[in-house]
C-alpha cells in the first residue's frame, strides 16, 4: 500500500477572501469580527465547522493567514482552524517557527479558545500573542470534545513568553456556535458513544 499523500486545503472561497482584506486592522475587536467573519463563512459554504482562526502581524496588523476549520471536508481531525492558519503561515513565510529571526511577530486572532491539541500546537509556532472569542466552555456547550486541557493554560503560555487575551466579542463568537448547532451542524467527535456528558 502506498502512504496516503496528506493535503489539508483550504476552501475555495478563502483565497478570495484573504485578497480583499489586505488593509491594516489596529482595532484588536475588528481583528476579531474578522475570525468569527470566517466561522460564519465556513458554515454558510458548508464546508467545514464554526470555527475561524487569523494570523496577524502583532506590529503593522496586517493579516498574514487565515484558516477555518477543515476536520469533516479533509478528513483530518488535526484541521483545526488555528492549526490551518498556523501552518499557512510558516507555509507563507517559509519557517517552521513564526518568533524566527527576521519574521514579524505573529498574533493569533481565533473565534474560540484553543481546544487540547490547538493548546499544545500554539507555543510550538512560534505565535507570541493569542486572541481568543468564545470560552472552551462554550464550545463544549453545543457537545464539541475540547479534550483535557490545563485549567490554568493562559499562565502556561505566559511562563512561556505569550501573551493571552479573551472574551473579546464572545458574544459575537457564540452566536455563530449556537447558530451551527440549531441549524443540526454536524458536531465531529471521536468515539460519540463514548464521550461523558
Amino acid at each position: 500500500m502506498k502512504p496516503a499523500q496528506i493535503i489539508l486545503d483550504p476552501p475555495e472561497w478563502l483565497p478570495a477572501w484573504i485578497d480583499t482584506h489586505g488593509d491594516s486592522y489596529p482595532d484588536i475587536s475588528t481583528r476579531m469580527l474578522l475570525a468569527i467573519e470566517l466561522s460564519a463563512l465556513n458554515i454558510e459554504h458548508h464546508t467545514g465547522g464554526p470555527f475561524g482562526a487569523i494570523i496577524f502581524d502583532s506590529v503593522s496588523y496586517q493579516l498574514i493567514s487565515a484558516g477555518v476549520n477543515r476536520v469533516i471536508s479533509c478528513s483530518a481531525s488535526i484541521a483545526h482552524a488555528e492549526i490551518m492558519a498556523i501552518t499557512a503561515a510558516q507555509q507563507q513565510l517559509g519557517s517552521f517557527d513564526l518568533s524566527a529571526r527576521g519574521l514579524p511577530s505573529c498574533e493569533l486572532v481565533s473565534s474560540c479558545e484553543p481546544c487540547a491539541m490547538c493548546f499544545g500546537a500554539v507555543p510550538w509556532s512560534g505565535v507570541r500573542h493569542l486572541v481568543c472569542a468564545a470560552r472552551d466552555s462554550d464550545a463544549r456547550a453545543i457537545g464539541f470534545d475540547e479534550g483535557p486541557k490545563l485549567s490554568s493554560w493562559k499562565d502556561a503560555l505566559l511562563q512561556r513568553g505569550m501573551t493571552v487575551e479573551t472574551d473579546i466579542c464572545r458574544s459575537d463568537a457564540v452566536e455563530i456556535l449556537r447558530h451551527y448547532a440549531g441549524n443540526n451542524g454536524l458536531i465531529y467527535n471521536a468515539r460519540h458513544d463514548s464521550l461523558p456528558g
